[in-house]
Parts: C-alpha cells; structure tokens; sequence
C-alpha cells in the first residue's frame, strides 16, 4: 500500500509538471473608493523571484512592455492613463538597448468616473511579457472589477475629467525609491554609465584640441603663473569652475527631460528628425561652412565679470572660455548631451560632468606644471583637420537619428543598403579629405607626406569603408550591426540567392504553392521559408508527410533573435528546416494583424480571439500547455508532440539533436 501510494504521489507530480504552465505573475485586482463618483482600480502584481515584468514604457529595445485593455462601455469613463511607480531601468550594451521592468511586486493604478448609480463591471485584458535569464512567459491574463455604491450625480466632488498628471507613468513614492535603489545596486547599469562617463571624458579631451581651445592654453596658464603663490589654488578653482558651469548644464537637461524621455525619443518622429538636423548643421560649422556663436553682449558681459577678482572673477574667466569657444565644442558638448537624454536621471550630469573634466584637468595640470607646455604640439592646421574628420563623424550620427523613425513608422527612407551606402559615400568622402585629396574652408595647404598619423588614418578610414561593403550584399557586419537597420530590411541578401541557386530550397517548393497566410506582413530569417498560420501548416505538412517545427517567438523576443542568428543561421540546421520540416513561426505578440471571422477562434469564456498574436498565445497556453518564448515543437499532422519543447539553446549541436529526435519519432510513428 504505501509503494502504491508513493508511486500516485510520482504520477499526480509528473502530470501536474506537464499540464502546468509558469505563471511567474499572480494579479489581484482592487477596487478603491475615492469619491462618490471616482473609483480607483489596482492592478496588484506579485513578481516570482528572479523574474522581472517589464514596464509599460520602453525603448527602442525588442522587449514587449505591459498593456492594458478596457473593454468599452458607457457605464464609466477613464480619467488619464494607467499609471505605474518608476520601474527599473537596465542598459544592456550588447544590444544598445534600454530596458524598463519591475521585479518582486508592482501597482499599476487607474482612475475611473461612475457614470451610473446601478452595480457593474469593467472588464479588459492585460497583455505583456515576463522575463528571467534564457527565456521570456506572454502575459494574457482577463481582468475585472466590481463597481459598486457610487453616486454619479455628485459630479461637483468629482476630480476634473482633464488630469494631466495621471498621464505621466510615475507614481508611488515608496515602490520607486526602492526601484531607484535597485538602480543604483545594478552593476551593468554603473557599467554603463562608467562607460558613458569615459566617453565623454574622451569627448572634452577632443573638444580642449578645437582651434578656439587650445591656442587659450598657454595664455591662460601664464596669466596664473603671474598670482605667484596662490598659481596652484587658482588654477583649481578655475578648473572647478569649469565642471560647475557643464554640470549645471547637465542638471538643466536631467530636468527638463528625464528618464522618461527615452520613450518619446525611441518612439516619435519629431525629437528624432530635430536631433539628425541638429547634429547635420554641427557638421556642416565643423566644414568651415558657417560658424555657431553666441552673442558677444554674453562673451563682453562676462568679461568685465573677471576684473570683480578672487573666487567669483576667476568663475567668470571659465564662463567666458566656455563662451568662447562654444562655436568648437559645441557640435561635441552636443553629441555628449543628446546621447544622455532618456537615459536615467543622472545620466546627463554624469555626461557633462565627464566632458568637463576632459577640458578642465589639462588646464589645471599645464598649470601645476608649466613645464609641460614645452611638450605641447603646437597649433596649425591640424586642429581644422580633426574639426573635418568630426564633421563626418557627425553626418553618421545625424543618419541614426532618422533610422529611428524611419524603421518606427515604416517610412522606408533608410533601407540596409540605403544606410551602407551613405556611410560608405561619407567614410570614403573622409579618407579623400585625409589624404589632402579635398579641402574645405579653413584648410590650410599642407603637404600629406609630412604627417604619418594623418596618413594612416586615412588606411584606417579606408578599410573601415572596404569592411562596409560586403554588407551591401548581405554581410551581417557585427562589428557595427547595432547602428545599422535590421537585415530584414536588406533588398539584395547574396546569401539568399546562392541558397536559392544552389537549391538548398528545392525541398521547400512544394511548400510555396500554398501562399502563407499573413507572409506580406511577417517573415522568418536567413531565407527559411514556412508558414505563420497553425492550421495552415498543419494542413501543408500532411500533404508534404512531414513533421511541423513550431517556433513560438514574438517581435518583442530577444531570446528569439539570439537562437535565429546564433543557431538558425547554421547550413546544417537551414538544410533540415527545408528538407525534413514545415516549419511555422506563431507569433504571440502580434497585435496588429486582424483575423477574419473563419480565421478566429473562441477563449474559454466563448469570446472571439480577434488577433494574430492573441490566436497564437491561447494555441500555446491551451494545446501545448506552455507561455515562453523561445519556445520550440516538432509535431504531427494532428499537432501531438514528437519532440520538445526546447527553449533557449544556443549550442548548434544540441539543437540538431533536438531536430533528429522529432524526425526520429516521425519516422517511427508513421513507418
């Protein structure tokens, strides 16, 4: 008896590992009586340990932030938007990516207006994506609340209908300190802005090397030379001064934009485009085309300021050096600052801080030790040379702003080709210009063959532009992939067509003659060809006899991408997708693409499931019991599970024998 019971207690704990799906999120959800007439709704999540919700802003990242759905009703009117506490904010530098999400619990909070005095409920759905390390869980989760004992007709007490406040997506003072505090205790997230910090540093290095900043290092050393003892503690606070003046700067656009910029930068159209103008007319005052100054009533104001002596004269001595030479570094100070706004709070100072320092410590050293100005290269034409190679510089950078947009809106401007073309045209212009071969406005005549270092900067310029070009045909280019559109953007794949030639898809034609559905909208990568409709793959497989290889992805996944260019791209496992699969990619996140009548199906409440995405989620939740992605199948006709899942596997070995044992047990289901 007691072996009898130990093995149902192994039966009833392997069924239940099964059937069971990760639910990494519980919600409960709260009803909070404001006012006779506005009710507050609480949207409590409880986060798993080690998992994290991501929030519902985000960048320009792949990751899929939360929704909320309100079905829509007459009985209550929403007042503003669904906010949130400030969540953490991780920066993943392989992907230049921003990610927003909250870990342990989260409140997501909105407000309501009682339209009616009679009980009801007010339903909606929350969609978004859980995540912990090597795969991510699709939210779907059915929300509803009780509304009840309100009082319309007291509208007087009501809160005014127009709340801006409750459009900003920062609340809770309590959760987003501790949030902040997770911030600050992130170690990729210090890393990051370490990073930023040393490239900024290198900034304010390159901007003390400008025409109208360093000829003002000797004068400017000589006039503290002349305060004798008090040299060294001038020179100081001079270069204190000049941090103070950029940090101040920094903390201006820490305020005025913060982090939750980022959103509007990595989504809307307009501070993208006035940025790429911004850093093109940089540019163009680095040719020597025009010049960029303030008005010199500023520069004489503060001028006569450094006669007031002691601290506050030696104060206005950097304010006027930062006047001054606004022209020059301005198109650098600039780069500095728009590359730190919707980053965290203190990224902006800690930018402005680093470039200040890269011009403040040379003057404060020089002056320490005056011996050093004998070592210093002297001014010439070199300074307008390296404000021409910035110039160019500045015209790349001005082209990732308009990719931004481009890719958001599908403008399609930018194309892969498009963008490798200007940057091939812009880095071969460069190489020219190094080798004396173009002048521009302020060049002086200076013979190529006396400076060895610009020389070789040209040899590096060129075969920056020569590792370009193969990507013009397809080339993945790694190195710089994270500037660059995505390939699915690349018009001419040479990869693709030698597939095509060599007929390492001539397995798969039987599979185009039945058109995939949804294929103008959706695409597998590497040339992989297959279906996006669970169905319609189901269907073509039995006519083909062989086994379907469910990939359950998402356009938020960047698991998924990982696999795809990790493993998807290897020739081996190409050729066993187009000889032994039909392969179908089910996109869970898909909102956009509306299914017809005869394509949707019904939930478990008997509610239509209208979109792609929302098809795809309850076929994976419901049929194979599973909510991550990546997440990988081989099936039958019938979709039975032969093989799987697999999730996040990188190893090109393990994932063969992954495709082998489903067409293994294919082979021996239908022998």
């Amino acid at each position: 008896m007691k072996k009898f019971s130990v093995f149902l207690t192994l039966v009833i704990l392997f069924l239940s590992s099964i059937f069971a799906q990760e639910t990494p999120v519980t919600w409960t959800f709260k009803t909070v009586k404001v006012n006779d007439s506005i009710a507050e709704l609480q949207f409590q999540a409880a986060i798993e340990e080690n998992w994290h919700l991501y929030s519902q802003s985000h960048n320009n990242g792949m990751e899929m932030p939360i929704e909320f759905s309100f079905t829509d009703a007459k009985n209550y009117k929403r007042i503003g938007k669904v906010t949130e506490p400030k969540p953490i904010v991780h920066y993943d530098p392989m992907f230049n990516d921003t990610s927003k999400f909250f870990v342990n619990s989260v409140t997501f909070k909105q407000k309501v207006k009682v339209l009616q005095n009679e009980p009801f409920a007010i339903k909606g759905r929350i969609s978004g994506q859980s995540c912990i390390d090597g795969r991510c869980v699709a939210l779907d989760k059915k929300f509803s609340f009780d509304i009840q004992g309100f009082d319309h007709a007291v509208a007087a007490a009501a809160v005014p209908e127009q709340e801006d406040a409750e459009n900003t997506i920062a609340e809770d003072n309590t959760t987003a300190s501790l949030a902040e505090a997770a911030v600050n205790d992130t170690p990729k997230e210090e890393e990051s802005l370490w990073s930023f910090f040393v490239v900024a540093f290198l900034g304010g290095l390159v901007g003390l090397l400008m025409p109208c900043v360093f000829p003002m290092i000797p004068m400017t050393v000589s006039y503290f030379m002349k305060s004798g003892s008090k040299a060294k503690l001038h020179a100081l606070i001079y270069g204190l001064s000049i941090v103070v003046i950029y940090v101040i700067f920094g903390i201006i656009l820490s305020l005025i934009f913060g982090p939750d910029f980022a959103n509007i930068l990595s989504t809307h159209w307009i501070p993208n485009i006035l940025f790429a103008i911004i850093f093109i007319i940089f540019a163009l005052s680095f040719f020597g085309y025009f010049e960029i100054t303030l008005p010199s009533s500023w520069v004489n104001k503060s001028a006569k300021m450094e006669n007031t002596g002691g601290i506050i004269g030696i104060f206005f001595m950097a304010l006027t050096l930062v006047l001054v030479s606004f022209s020059c570094t301005l198109p650098i100070a600039g780069a500095v600052a728009l590359n730190s706004v919707g980053g965290s709070l203190v990224k902006p100072i800690i930018g402005m801080l680093g470039f200040s320092l890269g011009i403040a410590i040379p003057f404060t050293l020089f002056a320490f030790f005056p011996g050093l100005l004998k070592k210093m290269p002297k001014s010439g034409g070199w300074m307008n040379t390296l404000k021409v190679v910035l110039a160019f510089v500045e015209l790349a950078f001005a082209l990732k702003f308009i990719n931004v947009p481009d890719q958001t809106y599908h403008w399609g401007i930018l194309d892969r080709e498009v963008y490798l073309a200007l940057w091939i045209v812009l880095f071969s212009l460069m190489g020219i210009y190094l080798l004396g071969k173009i002048k521009f406005p302020l060049d002086d005549d200076m013979p190529v063959q006396k400076s060895p270092f610009r020389f070789m900067m040209a040899i590096i310029t060129f075969a920056f532009v020569v590792y370009m070009i193969p990507g013009m045909f397809g080339a993945p280019l790694k190195a710089i992939s994270g500037w660059l559109p995505p390939m699915t953007t690349q018009d001419f794949d040479i990869n693709q067509v030698v597939r095509q030639e060599s007929g390492a898809n001539s397995n798969n034609t039987l599979q185009v003659n039945e058109t995939a559905l949804f294929g103008d909208r959706l695409d597998l990568p590497h040339g992989i060809q297959g279906y996006f409709d669970y169905d319609q793959a189901l269907r073509v497989a039995q006519q083909l006899n062989k086994p379907v290889f469910i990939d359950f992805t998402g356009h938020g996944c960047v698991n998924c991408r990982n696999v795809e260019n990790a493993v998807w791209i290897d020739p081996q496992v190409r050729k066993m997708f187009a000889d032994e699969f039909v392969v179908v990619a089910m996109y869970v996140d898909d909102k956009k693409i509306k299914l017809s009548e005869d394509q949707q199906i019904k939930d478990e409440d008997g509610d239509p499931i209208t979109t792609l995405g929302g098809k795809n989620m309850y076929i994976q939740n419901t049929i194979y019991h599973e909510n991550s992605q990546p997440c990988y199948f081989i099936v039958d006709h019938d979709g039975s599970v032969l093989a799987g899942p697999t999730y996040y596997e990188l190893d090109v070995n393990k994932y063969i024998d992954f495709l082998k044992s489903g067409i293994k047990a294919y082979q021996e289901k239908h022998q």
